[in-house]
């Protein structure tokens, strides 16, 4: 029975070690390397060298199965001090307490967003004087946030912070966190306080606003040389910590300030409201007293706008009248212009004509002597030229029966001349042909001789007739 149990055994084993054996392999390799994800800060601690790796990028790195360890911090982290962003910051936390100068105390819900330095030195420097992220986040960055918090209350009156200073405390808190805490001093100042005037009835200024001084005491400020408040070392600053966000809830005042506050506003509307009762009673008196004023205006005008009626009815008659003597004055001024204009018209055509025919005279001198001297010019040519003719005449007429005869000889060359066959002599007086009937007798003759064809050597006369 032994035998078969450590037979049994011995399978299990066989079994079971290459089991065991594959597990501490993949064990091994599944811690030879870690992964590193985008918005956190990983720090890889060598066990063996000592030597500590940042990285801020994602990636997957080796690493030292069981001799090294790896811590992650986040790169944005978040305090909320009473604030409602639930889920989203590092640190959800209740409002802060603070007591203002005047010792009156509240509640102030903040937020505050800081980011991590990217120089690996300060990172390495702030792991190894807090080792972990959540030692980071509750021993410096919300205790500091606190701090200041409460620091910075301290220079201001509860008063003077809930009623209107909310903004310059959140600047001067996130000038603080930022730039390192002011170094202060307390010491008593002067605090400017806006507050309506006394009510009274024949005061003027009672409804308006004006500031009163009150001496309190208050956490100051200590300025250098320069002008500019001295601070202390900012605790984030060795490790390049920043503040990159700062936002002020709405703040809650304790029940005391709360209620000074309270009535304090009460007491306000109140004396409001008697001033308003009062401006309206004088307004009331004024409105009345306007209404008589404004009758007795009216009766007045009344009277004076009749009188001036009449007055302007009168001056009216007269500037009609002034009116129609001046427009006959302009009439006959009119005339007489007219008239003067007309004759120094009709001169200044005279002269104009005479002007014309002065011109026109001396344009005829003028032309009549062109004219002469141009004939005297023409006849001295013509005379020089007959005169040279005159000394060439046998030349010239020798020229000119040339040209006759060329003349001739172009246009005659194709005639043809005949002398006549019988010719009438009228001798003239009473021996030539004297009437009709001696001019019929003779071409009768001439007519017989020409059918005869017996024609005389010398010309025929005709017998000589008497005139009957």
């Amino acid at each position: 029975m032994a035998n078969v149990n450590q037979i049994a055994a011995l399978k299990v084993s066989k079994v079971l070690l290459p089991l065991i054996a594959i597990g501490l392999v993949f064990s091994f390799l599944m811690s030879a390397w870690f992964q590193t994800d985008a918005g956190y800060t990983y720090i890889y601690q060598n066990n063996i060298t000592g030597d500590l790796t940042v990285y801020t990028e994602p990636g997957i790195h080796f690493r030292m199965p069981g001799l090294s360890k790896v811590s992650r911090y986040k790169q944005v982290m978040t305090a909320s001090f009473g604030s409602e962003e639930y889920g989203t910051t590092t640190r959800d936390l209740n409002p802060i307490g603070v007591r203002f100068a005047d010792t009156y105390t509240g509640s102030i819900p903040a937020t505050f967003r800081f980011k991590l330095s990217a120089n690996p030195e300060k990172i390495i420097q702030m792991h190894r004087e807090f080792r972990h992220f959540e030692n980071l986040v509750d021993s410096l960055l919300v205790k500091n946030a606190r701090n200041v918090t409460v620091i910075t209350a301290t220079q201001y009156t509860g008063e003077e912070f809930f009623q209107g200073g909310l903004n310059q405390f959140k600047n001067k808190l996130e000038d603080q966190l930022r730039n390192g805490i002011y170094v202060t001093e307390r010491r008593q100042v002067e605090v400017e306080q806006t507050d309506l005037a006394p009510v009274g009835v024949d005061q003027g200024d009672s409804g308006k606003l004006q500031r009163t001084k009150q001496l309190v005491w208050k956490t100051v400020p200590i300025l250098d040389n320069n002008g500019m408040p001295e601070r202390q070392t900012n605790p984030l600053d060795q490790y390049g910590i920043q503040v990159t966000q700062v936002t002020v809830g709405d703040p809650l005042p304790e029940q005391q300030l709360n209620t000074l506050l309270s009535d304090k506003k009460a007491l306000v509307a109140k004396r409001i409201k008697a001033i308003q009762e009062q401006e309206t009673a004088k307004a009331q008196a004024k409105t009345e007293q306007l209404k008589k004023e404004i009758e007795r205006t009216k009766a007045v005008q009344d009277a004076q706008r009749a009188k001036e009626l009449a007055v302007i009815s009168q001056q009216k008659e007269v500037d009609v009248a002034r009116q129609i003597a001046l427009r006959e004055l302009v009439e006959q001024n009119k005339k007489k212009d007219v008239a003067v204009v007309d004759k120094e018209k009709e001169l200044a055509i005279a002269k104009a004509n005479q002007n014309i025919q002065e011109a026109n005279a001396a344009a005829a001198k003028f032309e009549a002597l062109a004219i002469r001297e141009k004939g005297q010019a023409e006849a001295e040519i013509i005379g020089a030229k007959y005169a040279a003719l005159g000394a060439n005449k046998e030349v010239y007429m020798a020229e000119i029966n040339r040209d006759i005869a060329n003349v001739l000889y172009r246009n005659l060359k194709n005639f043809k001349v005949e002398m006549p066959h019988n010719y009438v002599e009228n001798g003239g007086g009473n021996s030539g042909l004297m009437s009709n009937l001696d001019i019929i007798s003779a071409f009768g003759a001439l007519n017989i001789m020409d059918k005869t064809g017996a024609l005389p050597e010398q010309p025929v006369s005709a017998p000589q007739l008497m005139n009957q």
